[in-house]
């Protein structure tokens, strides 16, 4: 059976989704809105919500244009202004007022500009400082590169004399000549002379502190008789020995080396690299590969200096 067109359809029915206001309100619904509103009259606004509205406000009214019943527009409009045009004799002259910016301190005029002057100085002063102590860093750090690389150096010499001191000393036993400790100082080959000269030295000097001590020792007052007699060793071991024990101290040091000042005068670099070419032409030794090699060629050295092997 055919449904009658006249019947509701339900599936398209719209319903609202608030009842509808009743067209008279109730008493307690006026008692309730007259003391909603009393309420709202009554609170004070807090300051952020005072000027929330006063710039609100203030906008609402530089957004405006002025209306043609304005006094200053009737005057602009007499020099044939029009509502649009722009503020000036020029096509490409402005055609909005220049907006009003509200001062809010209570400084005085200028004051804003001074603020401004002496935080951009402060900001230059802050920047020159943090380039003057960028530029101290760097030079400390250099310094820093610097002086870690002379000690480098220095201790690359240390080791190629101690090996050139090294070798030398085992040639000599395979040749049966004498050894770097058996040779005069002098003739003792001046890139590694100041190693021997070094131990020499600091061997007299215990020599000369053990042999002041003896003596110190050999002194000590003792009573004895002065008219007995008595041999050498006896008066020594009394300690009535007026001769000094030790002749040593009374010695010269060595004699000036001229050849070896000389060497030792040139910068560490200097020296480490006549060094390396002596061991590489004496011995085929490299410092830096670690290894003697078979032949003067020395194939697989990458080179002299440290550099070379990086």
């Amino acid at each position: 059976m055919a449904q009658s067109d006249e019947e509701d359809d339900y599936m398209n029915m719209v319903f609202d989704d608030a009842p509808k206001q009743p067209k008279y309100e109730t008493a307690l619904q006026r008692a309730a809105r007259k003391r909603k509103e009393g309420e709202q009259r009554s609170r004070q606004k807090t300051k952020a919500e005072r000027e929330a509205d006063a710039e609100a406000a203030r906008e609402a009214s530089l957004a405006t244009a002025l209306p043609e019943t304005n006094k200053g527009f009737k005057m602009m409009a007499k020099y044939g202004f029009k509502q649009g045009d722009a503020l000036g004799k020029s096509e490409d002259a402005r055609k909005e007022p220049i907006k009003v910016t509200i001062k809010e301190d209570r400084g005085g005029i200028g004051l804003e500009s001074e603020k401004k002057r002496k935080f951009r100085q402060t900001y230059e002063e802050a920047a020159r400082a943090a380039k003057k102590m960028k530029e101290e860093e760097g030079d400390f750090l250099e310094e820093r590169r610097q002086q870690e690389k002379e000690r480098k150096a220095e201790r690359d010499l240390d080791n190629a004399q101690r090996t050139a001191e090294r070798m030398f000393d085992k040639d000599a036993e395979e040749k049966g000549t004498a050894t770097a400790e058996n040779t005069p100082l002098t003739e003792i080959n001046v890139f590694w002379r100041i190693r021997i000269r070094r131990r020499v030295e600091r061997q007299r000097d215990r020599q000369q502190q053990r042999e002041l001590n003896n003596s110190l020792s050999s002194r000590l007052p003792t009573y004895v008789d002065e008219d007995e007699e008595h041999d050498k060793d006896t008066r020594l071991a009394l300690g009535h020995d007026i001769a000094p024990f030790y002749t040593s101290l009374e010695n010269d040091l060595e004699e000036q080396d001229p050849e070896l000042a000389e060497f030792e005068a040139l910068s560490v670099a200097e020296r480490l690299e006549k060094i390396l070419v002596f061991l590489r032409d004496k011995y085929k030794y490299c410092l830096y590969c670690g290894y003697q090699y078979p032949d003067k060629a020395m194939e697989g050295c990458p080179g002299v200096t440290e550099q070379d092997h990086d």
